[in-house]
């Protein structure tokens, strides 16, 4: 689907996605009113259909993913608490300190195999300020990223998240998800979103990823917990108004995009294999469960591999200085696939 003709093939990111011809209609077109007083009827639609979708009580639409993951800690948690989440999660890698700085809680990490978490590593992570002598923080909040960014792009089986959901039960801990990817998740694992999030307490969905629209997510659980998160964007300055015209396009996001994520996630596993033939880049077959490709070069490389595809017409991001990131969205086509490979290729 190339609506906006390019010279370059961008896979920075599944976030460069400009809006169809058909999803801008569908903005200009929103009734519109406005949100901070309640009264707009498209971000009341979207917030609920995304609540049904997910099996939850209520939604709340936000501006960004990390103002949703940061208005459920906040909503869920007291200051001196601790969440707990894998290593090279998007809270703890990718969201500028947010919980500490907002919610003024502390983090436990858990090791995670290709950015997932198992059960019982989440339940050695999670403390207690009961029975310590006031020495530990209370852990209150575990937090699960599905899909897993830094993982790979990879999928919790459900099982796997179930048992997670558990062990934050037993604990007294709420349970969020981040799923800002929950459909691509869905899609590639054949398991109904809801399905996927039905143990937990929260989960902060996004629009502007695979999904394709410009900007937003939607944050859903019960109504209680809605009702204090709705607060906390308030303060942290996430009160919109006419936000129809943006909840417009989440809406059409949802009727059109989800399942063609499929798409997305054959021609990255094309563009893993064909990279991972080559001599010179090592690709983790094993992780490319979804719509990405983490591409591992020689020492210190990453920089100097970005530069040489980009001359190439090709844009891709570096995650460290051995690895760089290729991202497949709905702007990708064959055609594009075809012209990657081919200056992977050229790059080596």
């Amino acid at each position: 689907m190339r609506d906006y003709p390019s010279d370059r093939v961008d896979l920075r990111s599944d976030t460069v996605t400009q809006p169809t011809p058909a999803m801008r209609e569908a903005m200009a077109t929103a009734i519109v009113g406005d949100d901070v007083l309640g009264d707009d009827p498209t971000v009341i639609e979207l917030q609920n259909r995304m609540a049904e979708m997910l099996g939850k009580e209520k939604g709340l639409f936000v501006s960004s993913g990390t103002m949703c993951n940061a208005t459920a800690i906040r909503a869920q948690t007291e200051p001196g608490d601790e969440i707990i989440t894998e290593g090279y999660s998007h809270i703890y890698i990718y969201e500028g300190g947010g919980y500490a700085a907002l919610s003024g809680v502390s983090v436990a990490l858990v090791s995670g195999n290709m950015g997932i978490m198992e059960p019982a590593d989440v339940a050695k992570a999670i403390r207690k300020g009961d029975g310590s002598l006031g020495h530990y923080p209370n852990g209150s909040m575990v937090c699960v990223e599905n899909t897993s960014n830094r993982g790979g792009g990879t999928c919790y089986p459900l099982e796997t998240m179930d048992a997670i959901a558990a062990v934050a039960r037993e604990n007294s801990c709420r349970s969020h998800v981040d799923g800002a990817r929950i459909f691509n998740a869905s899609v590639a694992t054949g398991q109904d979103a809801a399905r996927l999030a039905r143990d937990y307490d929260s989960v902060s969905i996004c629009l502007s990823k695979g999904l394709g629209a410009p900007v937003g997510s939607v944050l859903v659980g019960s109504s209680e917990m809605i009702a204090r998160a709705y607060r906390w964007r308030k303060m942290f300055g996430g009160g919109m108004r006419q936000a129809g015209i943006i909840a417009a396009a989440g809406i059409y996001a949802l009727e059109n995009n989800i399942g063609r994520l499929a798409e997305d996630h054959t021609r990255a596993r094309r563009l893993a294999e064909a990279i991972d033939a080559m001599p010179s880049f090592t690709v983790d077959l094993e992780q490319v469960q979804t719509n990405m490709v983490y591409v591992a070069c020689e020492e210190d490389g990453a920089d100097d591999l970005v530069s040489r595809l980009s001359g190439h017409g090709v844009d891709t991001l570096t995650i460290d200085d051995t690895t760089i990131r290729a991202v497949a969205h709905l702007h990708i086509t064959d055609e594009d696939i075809d012209r990657a490979i081919s200056a992977f290729d050229a790059s080596q």
